[in-house]
């Protein structure tokens, strides 16, 4: 993949921090295609929809039969895509397998002035462009697949993709998971119900802080104290042999 609109970006180590009272969050998932990313993005963003807005990116991939304009992408031409990076409408833009992708900045920057949340579902040149772009809005997480095999056997049982686009993905994953060090958190995707569970605890730390306060309904001590185990329990670890690091 190749980002165009942001060059590279150090965003390991990124300080944790609760969010502004007049601004949104930024919170920016990414993870190797078939780890699980979507299906626990959109769980938050239902539970927490009156709270959270889903980035609609454009794409020039055409559309699935299950996808719907304006849901799940803005579906538009190359042409259409090329003059909106003229413009410079897009906060982050990239190849992914031969299609374009993109953010676009204006309607991120209204939602995060509001002081509404956003969620992003982007590989880590987006985010490293997004992080860059709104560094203090940033919440970077990144989501660790149980094993290699687990995510090869998530992609081949897509219905989806032809075998051709299976094997690029596989090869991209690689290169995907070698960049969890630059994530304030990661968390495995062993088990879809305890994954969740991290993921609202981290969001809803951010969004309200760590100390339980009487005008905040969530148990915040306690989900900062799930975030905190989820810290200790070997996520790093675990990254770095994916990657062949240990």
């Amino acid at each position: 993949m190749i980002c165009h609109d942001a060059g590279p970006v150090s965003a390991g180590n990124l300080p944790v921090t609760e969010a502004r009272p007049d601004r949104g969050v930024l919170a920016i998932v990414s993870s190797p295609s078939g780890a699980g990313k979507t299906t626990l993005t959109r769980r938050l963003l239902d539970d927490f929809r009156t709270r959270l807005e889903f980035s609609v990116s454009h794409t020039t991939r055409k559309m699935r039969s299950t996808e719907v304009e304006g849901r799940d992408y803005h579906f538009v031409t190359p042409a259409e895509f090329q003059e909106m990076i003229e413009r410079g409408e897009f906060a982050e833009h990239a190849y992914v397998h031969g299609n374009r992708y993109g953010t676009a900045h204006a309607p991120v920057e209204d939602a995060l002035a509001r002081g509404k949340d956003m969620i992003f579902d982007v590989d880590w040149q987006g985010a490293n462009a997004l992080a860059a772009r709104w560094p203090e809005d940033s919440l970077k997480i990144f989501i660790l697949p149980p094993s290699l095999d687990a995510l090869a056997e998530r992609l081949r049982s897509r219905a989806t993709d032809d075998p051709t686009v299976i094997s690029q993905r596989l090869e991209k994953a690689l290169d995907e998971l070698g960049h969890f060090d630059e994530y304030q958190h990661l968390i495995v995707n062993d088990d879809v119900e305890r994954a969740y569970a991290v993921l609202r605890a981290i969001y809803l730390t951010r969004r309200y802080g760590t100390a339980d306060r009487p005008d905040v309904s969530y148990p915040l001590a306690e989900l900062a104290a799930l975030v905190a185990a989820n810290a200790r329990s070997g996520a790093q670890a675990h990254a770095r042999r994916l990657v062949g690091r240990t």
